[in-house]
């Protein structure tokens, strides 16, 4: 048996059938539902002429049909592809155009961008929309997904290969969106190891010991239920809200809401009795925060009791706001993941009464720090250099040598994934994040590391959220520049900068202060930096 996500999850499927595997809204599907619906999809993709190593990109918000669709490929020996959902024509284009996808999966009220780029595609030969109300224009030779489930039979099981590619773009925070290739058997043996102790079971050894262990699980009344709160379409949502509950025989819980509602993820926490919740860093958790505390004034407390752990990744996620959680939910344990798509780098655990640090986290055993040549970074010794995740290390970037090259080198006989991240490694052996090397600011010949002073920043009395750019300055090549939101407190430019001065050597405080109503981010809760700086730039008059 396989090492594969399809092969895996037909096993679950066969083993806990009347167990709910996906959940949206009222739309609630059992183990035998999800594996039949994935079935039918995947019997449309042969029939429209896909098979092995074909492309289908997935254009939808969170719902049950993403999952199912994706399900479908993994059983057909295809590629899911994740488009965002913001994308506009061009984008949309590139992104289809470059993956060589033969398929599209949408939502409708996407419609009338798909119409757009459809003509551009010539490759593709299947459409298929997903009903969401959104009154978007139909696309075209498309056909409805529920005719999909409806008019094709379930396509008969097969045997795989551990080789089959796994891909997941990249937001195209560093140049183009990329996508980043693993084999089959690497990534699923990473959830593998991932989930299962989390429930107190051990790793399976192969993929055939999984359906049992999930059967035991299952009979206790442990079973996962998490609550992706950041879109499938990135891999914090994706990767630790769907893979590791559903490799474990859990329950996705997806929201209703296309934005981030606090107290709809409570009162869901809440209904679905969910275990889990994987949140993007202080973007999420703040907000959470703020949601118990109203419903705590209102006298209509929510019951969080069954959630046992906290998720995040992909941004900064502050001491401060991890003891606010933990003040409120004292059983809880808070799991700090630092990554990237191109690989796992380490990890910060936080419970009540424990004492951590912001970007303070335990190296994986694989992880090292390099200089730019090649040596490696001693603990304690102040230098700064590049991560290097080892170990769990994609195949490259789809179509792309020259990126892959330079991303995934060898030194001294191992591979590793250089994502662009800068670290410091502290006498304990843990590691020192300070972000990524495309973001630091040269200031007056001093490198400035935006994160450290946006931690600063957000420590102000009032300031809700921050990023920090470096703008042109003709003094010092670059300026400090922050970029906040207040909470409605009045707050001014230089009480900030002040406060700032008394965290952090003078220089690195911010020379402007830039306010707006809300910090530019992706709906993951990833900074958007090029934003930020656009309108940092519009708002001093240097545009």
């Amino acid at each position: 048996m396989e090492l594969h996500y399809a092969t895996i999850w037909e096993s679950i499927a066969d083993t806990i059938p009347t167990a709910t595997a996906v959940a949206h809204g009222d739309s609630v599907a059992t183990w035998a539902q999800f594996d039949d619906r994935a079935a039918r999809v995947a019997a449309a993709y042969v029939a429209a002429g896909l098979g092995h190593d074909s492309k289908i990109g997935l254009y939808m918000y969170n719902c049950n049909e993403y999952l199912e669709a994706q399900y479908g490929a993994f059983k057909m020996r295809g590629v899911a592809v994740n488009v965002n959902y913001r994308y506009l024509d061009d984008e949309l284009w590139y992104l289809l155009d470059n993956s060589d996808a033969e398929a599209l999966v949408f939502h409708s009220s996407l419609g009338d961008r798909v119409a757009q780029v459809a003509a551009r595609l010539p490759q593709i030969k299947l459409l298929i929309e997903v009903g969401d109300g959104g009154g978007g224009a139909r696309v075209e030779g498309s056909v409805s997904y529920d005719d999909v489930i409806a008019g094709n039979e379930p396509m008969e099981r097969i045997v795989r290969s551990e080789d089959d590619i796994y891909m997941l773009y990249t937001g195209g925070t560093t140049g183009m969106p990329k996508g980043v290739m693993y084999d089959m058997a690497s990534h699923v043996g990473l959830f593998l190891r991932s989930g299962f102790p989390f429930l107190g079971q051990r790793v399976p050894r192969s993929a055939a010991e999984v359906a049992p262990l999930v059967r035991t699980i299952s009979d206790a009344g442990r079973r996962m239920i998490a609550i992706p709160c950041a879109p499938l379409m990135h891999g914090t949502g994706l990767w630790l809200g769907a893979f590791a509950a559903h490799l474990t025989g859990g329950e996705v819980v997806t929201l209703i809401s296309r934005t981030l509602d606090a107290h709809e993820v409570l009162r869901t926490a809440e209904s679905r009795r969910a275990t889990s919740l994987v949140i993007v860093g202080d973007a999420f958790a703040k907000p959470l925060v703020a949601a118990i505390d109203e419903a705590l004034d209102r006298g209509e407390p929510y019951d969080l009791s069954t959630v046992a752990v906290i998720l995040s990744s992909g941004v900064m996620w502050t001491t401060e706001v991890k003891q606010q959680l933990l003040e409120r939910l004292p059983e809880v344990v808070l799991f700090d993941a630092i990554g990237s798509t191109e690989g796992s780098m380490g990890n910060q655990m936080s419970t009540r009464g424990g004492s951590t640090e912001t970007a303070k986290f335990t190296r994986n055993p694989t992880t090292k720090v390099f200089t730019e040549d090649g040596r490696e970074v001693m603990p304690g010794s102040d230098e700064i250099g590049l991560v290097a995740a080892g170990g769990f290390v994609p195949l490259g970037y789809f179509k792309d040598p020259d990126k892959s090259s330079s991303t995934f080198r060898t030194i001294d006989g191992v591979r590793y994934a250089f994502p662009g991240d800068l670290a410091q490694v502290a006498s304990d052996g843990t590691l020192i994040l300070l972000g990524r090397g495309s973001q630091v600011i040269n200031s007056g010949g001093e490198k400035i590391f935006p994160e450290e002073v946006e931690e600063a920043v957000k420590r102000v009395p009032g300031i809700r959220d921050c990023l920090v750019v470096g703008v042109t300055d003709e003094r010092f090549g670059q300026a400090v520049t922050a970029i906040a939101a207040t909470d409605g407190s009045l707050v001014d430019e230089a009480a900030v900068i002040a406060h700032v001065k008394t965290q952090l050597a003078r220089y690195k405080a911010p020379k402007h202060v830039v306010f707006i109503a809300e910090v530019p981010r992706a709906p993951n809760g990833k900074a958007d930096y090029d934003t930020a700086k656009r309108y940092a730039l519009i708002t001093l008059g240097l545009a």
